[in-house]
């Protein structure tokens, strides 16, 4: 296999530096291309997270050495120590991240800055050794430019990228791990839902708690992950999609997504309401995009097929369980719906709680009025047709 530095020349395996612990640095990235292309499926039948692309971003860190110099390399399964502490003390973490091709045929990521800092509060809270999230932005931009091919063109298709972390100190003594790997593998997907031009549906659970204040749940941790798995089990053999997450009589987040409602005013101007940022709820991307393109609604731009009369007001409050049904009583529950990186923006039609339904209104292609509008705008956004802030950031 053809072993190349970061400019392109060939480079020998050399040994680990004997100047201290490393920063984690780009510019000694070693490229090593497959010589066994993976075959794509066709879009139309690609599943979220199912197939990988040809390529992978490894590096590794020890507490003498610090970070190796990058590989990027055919996507392949590594070798871990058993007692490596990701297997028990759950010393993991993740990103999701999207690329787009872009009109000038280039792919770009949606705001990949704030994936970085995310990540690097994530593995400070489980007490991971640190790293230059400019360094490591640069390192996936160089892997998504190399497997730009995968990307899909189609609507609402796009390339899914997953920047790990994982703690491999090879010991079981319950301490931080000072020994770790970060590996960032992609994959091209769809859209995530299946549903067609239908909403999905919610079931609100309070019974079993996703995050607690003071707990994990601000911080996209694996440890937050396995434990919703049963209880998404029991949301389908009830016949809806996903969980609502309820701390109490309060909504949190909606499966792996941030919640929003829609909410008719006195004047008929529009409250938007998410849950607030109380160590609950995941800060997502797409979340913090919904309330800043919202809020511009109409005074810096006017969203897709909105009037510019309306006043949207998004505000950032608790949402009750009370609340939805009070408003939708009230016929003032416009809509709701879901956003995440993998999602975009869903609209939701039913939400059980209590062995009741709150009926939202049907729309035409799945979507609220407020929901299609931002998911147009967001999608035009990270495809590189419209500028808006510098959120669009090519990676060549």
């Amino acid at each position: 296999m053809a072993i190349e530095a970061a400019n392109g020349s060939a480079v020998a395996n050399g040994s680990a530096s004997k100047q201290g612990p490393l920063n984690l640095d780009a510019s000694k990235l070693k490229v090593i291309r497959t010589e066994a292309p993976r075959a794509m499926p066709s879009p139309e039948n690609l599943k979220f997270g199912q197939t990988m692309t040809d390529h992978m971003l490894v590096a590794t860190y020890d507490p003498i050495n610090g970070w190796s110099a990058p590989e990027i390399k055919p996507y392949g399964p590594f070798a871990l120590d058993p007692a490596s502490s990701c297997f028990h003390y759950s010393t993991n973490l993740f990103e999701g991240m999207k690329a787009y091709i872009g009109p000038d045929g280039k792919p770009r990521l949606f705001r990949p800055e704030l994936n970085m800092a995310r990540m690097k509060k994530s593995a400070d809270r489980i007490a991971l050794p640190p790293f230059d999230t400019e360094e490591l932005l640069k390192l996936i931009k160089r892997l998504v430019a190399m497997d730009a091919h995968w990307i899909p063109t189609l609507p609402g298709h796009s390339m899914y990228i997953r920047p790990t972390m994982i703690g491999t100190r090879p010991n079981l003594g319950v301490a931080a791990s000072d020994h770790a790997m970060i590996y960032v593998i992609c994959c091209p997907t769809g859209p995530y839902f299946r549903t067609g031009a239908r909403q999905i549906s919610l079931l609100a659970m309070g019974e079993t708690v996703r995050a607690w204040p003071g707990g994990t749940g601000g911080y996209k941790l694996a440890l937050n992950y396995a434990p919703t798995l049963k209880p998404q089990q029991v949301a389908e053999q009830q016949g809806y999609n996903q969980v609502l997450w309820l701390l109490g009589d309060r909504v949190t987040e909606a499966g792996a997504m941030n919640f929003f409602v829609v909410v008719k005013r006195d004047d008929d101007n529009w409250d938007v309401y998410t849950p607030p940022l109380d160590g609950t709820i995941l800060p997502g991307i797409t979340r913090d995009s919904c309330l800043a393109l919202a809020g511009a609604h109409p005074s810096r731009t006017v969203l897709p097929h909105l009037p510019e009369t309306l006043r949207l007001h998004p505000q950032e409050r608790p949402v009750t369980m009370s609340d939805l049904a009070q408003w939708h009583a009230e016929g003032r529950l416009l809509e709701a719906f879901t956003v995440g990186t993998a999602v975009v923006v869903t609209g939701v039609g039913r939400i059980g709680y209590q062995g009741k339904n709150i009926e939202l209104p049907i729309h035409e292609g799945g979507r609220g009025p407020l929901a299609q509008a931002l998911y147009e705008r967001i999608m035009d956004i990270q495809e590189g047709k419209v500028e808006w802030e510098g959120w669009s950031v090519p990676c060549a």
